[in-house]
């Protein structure tokens, strides 16, 4: 194992290749998990929840919260039985030893990264752009978009310890953006602007598509929550992040708990208050820029373009994030040969797993210029919280294989409720279109084809021995 300090580089004595940096302390994760948890839905998705459910805006946040916290609990337990990197992915294979659950698991925890990042790159190019430098050509906001995806590469080749103080300075500014939203409007509030009589209306209506007649306004909830959990699932991110953390058994719980607590803090406060300035039909109708059409309702002299620059940093953030994120589960597949192992490869000098950056930016490129975010994004949540419900499930399972060392347990009872929570908003019963379903297909039929393709040309290493996962 590396030595657990900030410094530390040596060499993987199972595949040759120099290990990764140790360079997240505790400071660092909690900024890493706030960054990646605040970033582009808060800034983005605020207008369509509120369509969803109504003026009641912060309840789905609340339940998404509870369930978000639930579910981080099985991860804290994970993480600190198994630090290393494949999060989700190695949970899987520990627990089912299913090395094509384990495929189907990884690659889905990736595209969603893949995807989240994609879609920050569009908004990145898009409105928000716009506001700052005036109305774009059409055909620049491609070159944009790509171009910002490679930027992000550099900054992720780099180095983590780069990548996480570029995070650091970012988050710092997604939070003062928020703080914003959250002085403005309750000075506003206090001066008897806005009406918190909508803290308590529901939408009456069943989303659009529901194949379910379930009570319009536990519908409305439902679907709204469901949405809302994207919001929610930053911390699965950082623990991909275990091998360049310093100690991670004992850092990641304080460092998840807190983040959590306070993003969770940050969204319930900035709901209420946008609930109670906008009536819900002007929070719908503004869709990615309801944060925008807060601040100006609190006050009217604040300069638009600062906002939106400030968005742009956050949306910024949240790719960056998603990107490193992705680029690490795919070197823990690979170093664990789920995938053929030259995807494992670290740069020497930068000590970063360079191809898999290079793979998992050209991947986002592709999609980011042939496929609809918005319904990708969609898809993402249902299929992160379809693994969510299997890591639940897991740490039950896991509980039988005891490590030498002292890590986080939760209890029993927390992954349980977990479990059957992440199913039922994964459901049907929430309030999902169909064509959700369909999309969710159609990305694990890709994922069929390229377990399919790995076994025919690795053979027998696509079968691994799962002794070797968390050793």
């Amino acid at each position: 194992m590396p030595d657990d300090t900030a410094s530390a580089a040596t060499t993987d004595t199972t595949s040759g290749e120099p290990s990764l940096v140790r360079a997240i302390g505790p400071k660092l994760l909690v900024f890493f998990i706030i960054g990646d948890i605040l970033g582009t839905t808060i800034y983005a998705l605020t207008g369509t929840v509120s369509e969803r459910v109504g003026g009641a805006l912060w309840l789905p946040f609340l339940l998404a919260f509870v369930v978000a916290f639930m579910t981080a609990f099985s991860y804290l337990e994970l993480v600190g039985k198994y630090p290393r990197a494949a999060g989700a992915a190695l949970y899987t294979q520990q627990a089912f030893r299913k090395p094509f659950l384990t495929f189907l698991v990884a690659f889905t925890v990736m595209c969603s990264g893949i995807t989240s990042a994609a879609s920050a790159a569009q908004a990145f190019g898009g409105t928000n752009l716009e506001a700052i430098v005036g109305e774009v050509p059409g055909w620049v906001t491609p070159l944009v978009v790509v171009a910002f995806l490679l930027m992000l590469a550099v900054i992720n080749f780099r180095g983590v310890g780069e990548s996480v103080r570029v995070n650091l300075v970012l988050t710092s500014i997604e939070i003062l953006g928020l703080l914003i939203v959250i002085v403005l409007g309750a000075w506003a509030v206090v001066n008897g602007a806005g009406d918190a009589s909508r803290l308590g209306e529901f939408a009456t209506s069943a989303p659009e598509s529901s194949i379910f007649s379930e009570p319009a306004v536990l519908l409305a909830i439902s679907s709204a929550t469901a949405l809302a959990f994207f919001a929610m699932v930053g911390f699965e991110d950082s623990v991909n992040m275990a091998e360049e953390t310093v100690d991670p058994p004992r850092t990641f719980p304080r460092a998840m708990l807190l983040a959590m607590g306070i993003t969770a803090t940050i969204y319930l406060v900035v709901a209420l208050l946008a609930s109670t300035l906008v009536p819900t039909e002007e929070l719908a109708a503004a869709e990615s820029g309801a944060l925008l059409r807060v601040v100006q309702t609190a006050s009217p002299s604040f300069p638009a373009v600062v906002f939106a620059a400030i968005t742009l940093f956050a949306v910024t953030n949240t790719a960056l994030i998603n990107m490193m994120m992705a680029s690490r589960l795919l070197y823990g597949m690979a170093r664990e040969r789920i995938i053929p192992d030259a995807f494992a490869k670290v740069h020497p000098g930068r000590r970063t797993p360079w191809l898999a950056i290079i793979v998992t930016s050209a991947l986002a490129i592709v999609l980011v210029l042939l496929l609809e975010i918005s319904e990708l994004g969609s898809m993402t949540s249902l299929l992160l919280l379809a693994v969510f419900t299997l890591v639940n499930i897991a740490v039950l399972v896991l509980r039988r294989d005891e490590v030498a060392h002292r890590h986080f347990r939760a209890p029993t009872a927390i992954p349980v409720v977990a479990a059957v929570l992440c199913a039922f908003l994964a459901s049907p019963f929430s309030g999902r279109p169909p064509k959700e379903y369909l999309f969710a297909g159609i990305l694990l039929l890709l994922g069929v084809l390229l377990w399919a393709v790995n076994r025919a040309t690795t053979g027998r290493r696509a079968d691994f021995d799962a002794s070797t996962l968390g050793k």
